[in-house]
Order: C-alpha cells, then structure tokens, then sequence
C-alpha cells in the first residue's frame, strides 16, 4: 500500500490558514466542492463592526459585495443573528442584491426567517414572557438603581440591556446579570449574555439549532461559520458535531475580544474587515479555477 496523499496547500493567503487540523479539513472540503458549501455568519461584530448604538449598526463596507461575489459559487449564505431577521436585512443592506438572490437570514437565532427569493420575514407569535418583561424593565432597572447608563433595545421576539453607554460598562454589565437573570427565569426566559448586552430571550432556540437544521435542509458538504461573540459558542458546538458526523466545518472568529470563542476557533481574523477580507478570498477562484 502506498502512502496517503498529502493535502494540497489551500489557494489563499497565509493568513487564512487554520491553526487546526479540523480547520484545515474544513478549508480543504469547502475550495474542494464550493458548491456543496455553506456560508453561515454572525451579523453584529462579523459583518457589522461594534458600535455604541445599535441601532447605527451597518454592514462592514464591502462584506455586501464579497458576499455576493461569493454567493453564486456555494451552496447556500446565511446569516444568522439575534436581531430580528428583517432589521439585519436592513442594516446589512442585504436586499435586492444582485448575487444574492437565495440569501437566507435567520434572525432571532433562528426564530425568525428572511428569504431573499421571497423578500418577507416568517415569524412566530412573541413569547408572552418576552412581552411581561419588557413591560417591567423600565420600572425594574430603576428600583435597582441600574437606570443611569444602561438602555432597553426592543428586538421583537427578545429585549435586550445594554451598558456600554455606562461610565463604567463592565461593572453595571456584571452587577446586571443575576437581577436580570431572577427577572428572566419569572417570566420563563433565559439570558444570553453577549459584549456589554444582556438579552432576555425565550429557551429552546439559539444559533446551534438553527445552524445544524439549516446545514441539514441545504445538505451541505461543509459548513463555514463566522461570529465574534458568547451567542456563537452554541453555532461553534454544533459544527463541532457536525464534524463527528463527517461534515467537515471551518470556525472563524471574528476578533478576539472574546476568548472563551476565539480560544476554539480554528482562525481568527482581524474583526469585520478581516471577515470581508476571508469573503472575498475564498470568492476568487484560485489561479487556473
């Protein structure tokens, strides 16, 4: 028997070369069949840099257009957020793009639905917890002194507390998760934690399960998932489990402001624009592609 063929050097620039053999695996599977793969990304932090308002949140300049250059090459783009799936349509200026005209966006970490190919969003009922808590925030936060410097986003399907306007951020973001964590349980939500946000959300849905049903729908091949921040751990555990079931993944964090994601990534790229600049690698086909 002879030896096993060694792979191939992958057609990008080096600084997109995994650290892992997992992420080399992944790499090597997604430029091998590029149309049996699947683009899955963060918005907030990955396509979108951070800002103080959220509501001032665009899609990083260019990620729009390697999106589309890339698009028509894969199986399937989709982006998957905690924002309601038509505000990130908005912000990223996603809609009526030329090359993406089967992007999907799942926001709500899945809940919620947009469809390029029919232009709407399909989306349930709001959980009657999410509407008691957001009813109750306001008068909550100021008995507890936490008014000053923190905000309530509405985001539909979950509300959300922010502190990065507090003169202290990280102090009123740690002293906010147990009240908001007893607030949540009242009401039978949970919180998902993310950089200087507590989001107050309904159980059983998050980017994991959203992102191994839609692999699942699409059959894909591959699967590359790019997010910069704690709601990405559940998205990163499942291509994890994907990989046991022999569709190889490739984990892209975008950033590392967050350790416990950017510690299991098997490449971590320079914030939004480095995501904009993988994009538009892998949408260029290698010399004599």
């Amino acid at each position: 028997m002879g030896s096993q063929p060694q792979p191939q050097p992958h057609p990008l620039p080096t600084a997109f070369t995994p650290a892992t053999p997992a992420g080399r695996e992944g790499l090597a599977a997604l430029l091998a069949a590029p149309d049996r793969a699947l683009i899955a990304l963060d918005f907030d932090g990955t396509l979108a840099d951070i800002v103080p308002d959220p509501e001032q949140s665009r899609a990083h300049p260019g990620a729009v257009e390697a999106l589309a250059a890339l698009a028509p090459r894969v199986a399937s783009v989709a982006v998957i957020t905690g924002r309601p799936a038509g505000v990130a349509v908005r912000y990223g200026g996603f809609a009526g793009v030329p090359g993406l005209e089967h992007l999907v966006v799942l926001g709500h970490y899945g809940a919620e639905r947009w469809d390029a190919v029919s232009g709407t969003v399909r989306a349930p009922a709001a959980h009657p917890g999410v509407q008691a808590a957001r009813a109750e925030l306001p008068g909550f936060l100021d008995g507890i002194g936490a008014w000053r410097g923190s905000w309530i986003e509405e985001k539909g399907q979950a509300v959300a507390v922010h502190t990065r306007r507090a003169e202290d951020p990280v102090r009123a973001f740690e002293s906010l998760r147990l009240p908001l964590g007893e607030l949540a349980a009242r009401h039978g939500l949970i919180v998902e934690p993310g950089r200087l946000v507590l989001e107050l959300r309904p159980p059983g849905v998050d980017k994991g399960v959203a992102l191994a049903e839609y692999v699942r729908e699409v059959g894909a091949g591959s699967v590359l998932y790019a997010g910069d921040d704690l709601g990405d751990v559940a998205a990163f555990s499942a291509v994890e489990k994907l990989r046991t079931e022999g569709i190889p993944g490739l984990l892209v964090c975008s950033g590392n402001e967050v350790p416990a994601l950017a510690d299991r990534a098997d490449l971590v790229v320079d914030g939004p624009a480095g995501v904009v600049a993988l994009l538009s690698a892998l949408a260029s086909p290698p010399a004599g592609g």
